[in-house]
């Protein structure tokens, strides 16, 4: 079997699905999107995706449905595009039109391999970090703001031919490698977004000013402490993130120069991504429930399992849904709560 022999579905239309299965159909693969706005699939099915940035300007037809009910024949790859929360319900829906030997690809945040294992099989997952950022603009206009890679892993098992094979076809997107240990690069993606996406949820400021002041970058370092720590209980081997954040080499240390040098790591990274707005903080800000159960949330879930004590994850997570249920307002004012205090 070659690449070009497979059939693939992309399930959620919006900057990253909707990318994803336009580049793979401008470059001849089989491949159709699924999106449950009525209204949104109706305007791409006539008028086609366009799309711009840096894979470049260009307008497609796709084939596009509203509903799982709508597709004819089975599909060897689905890849699930959706937002976390949405996933297991997706999942279930669109299961009947996965080909017997075919997989799930996750290309969510956060970690959802075990959830979608359990909906259609472990076996049938194929784990996946995005690195890459994309925007939605008016209806069916989207746009790659930023380039990077796909990691594409089983999360059992090491890389075979299949698997190599998926990975030539996402390569027409951004560079695709195959891991053995897509567990570790997940789970270091996991801290980042724990960290920047749902600080940022909490205060609803730019990471620029968030991370100049102190007391957030104590509760930033803590989160990661408690992550690290999970993580070896958990026998997870954390991968560098980006090539250079070695998160275990982070947290290292009590002196005042260690001290030091993790501040300074924060700063710049504040200073170079100042204007990154936090995605959770954008769904809020639209009345949609954020992600934060597969970020910290996955944190504070294991560590009952694995008994590690995990306070600082468990107050972000409990402050969101609170922020979720409007019973709390988003505002820096959130990091004078008690729960805080010992950061001051």
């Amino acid at each position: 079997m070659k690449s070009t022999d497979l059939s693939f579905l992309v399930i959620g239309a919006g900057a990253i699905g909707g990318i994803t299965a336009a580049v793979m159909r401008k470059n001849g693969y089989d491949v159709g999107l699924l999106c449950r706005d009525e209204k949104l699939a109706a305007h791409i099915s006539e008028n086609g995706l366009k799309v711009k940035g840096f894979c470049g300007s260009f307008s497609i037809k796709i084939p596009v449905y509203s509903s799982v009910s709508q597709i004819n024949g089975k599909k060897d790859i689905i890849l699930h595009a959706t937002k976390a929360s949405d996933m297991g319900e997706a999942a279930r829906n669109s299961l009947k039109v996965l080909n017997e030997n075919g997989f799930f690809v996750s290309m969510q945040n956060g970690i959802c391999e075990d959830e979608l294992g359990s909906v259609v099989g472990k076996d049938r997952v194929i784990g996946c970090v995005t690195g890459w950022g994309a925007t939605m603009l008016p209806a069916g206009v989207l746009e790659m703001t930023s380039t990077g890679d796909f990691i594409l892993g089983y999360p059992g098992r090491t890389p075979d031919e299949f698997l190599e094979m998926v990975s030539e076809v996402l390569s027409v997107i951004v560079p695709a490698k195959t891991t053995a240990n897509i567990m570790g690069h997940l789970y270091s993606k996991l801290i980042i977004n724990s960290c920047i996406t749902s600080l940022g949820a909490i205060s609803g400021i730019y990471l620029g000013k968030m991370l100049k002041i102190r007391k957030i970058r104590r509760i930033f370092i803590e989160i990661i402490r408690e992550a690290v720590e999970l993580a070896d209980k958990m026998d997870i081997k954390i991968e560098v993130f980006g090539g250079r954040l070695d998160f275990k080499k982070f947290v290292l240390g009590n002196s005042i120069f260690s001290d030091f040098r993790r501040h300074l790591m924060i700063r710049i990274i504040g200073f170079k991504y100042k204007k990154l707005k936090s995605s959770s903080l954008q769904s809020l800000e639209r009345g949609k429930p954020t992600e934060v159960d597969y970020f910290n949330g996955y944190i504070v879930k294991n560590s009952l399992q694995y008994g590690v004590n995990v306070p600082v994850n468990s107050a972000v997570v409990n402050m969101i849904h609170e922020i979720e249920l409007k019973k709390r307002g988003i505002s820096i004012q959130n990091f004078n709560d008690p729960v805080f205090d010992k950061f001051n």
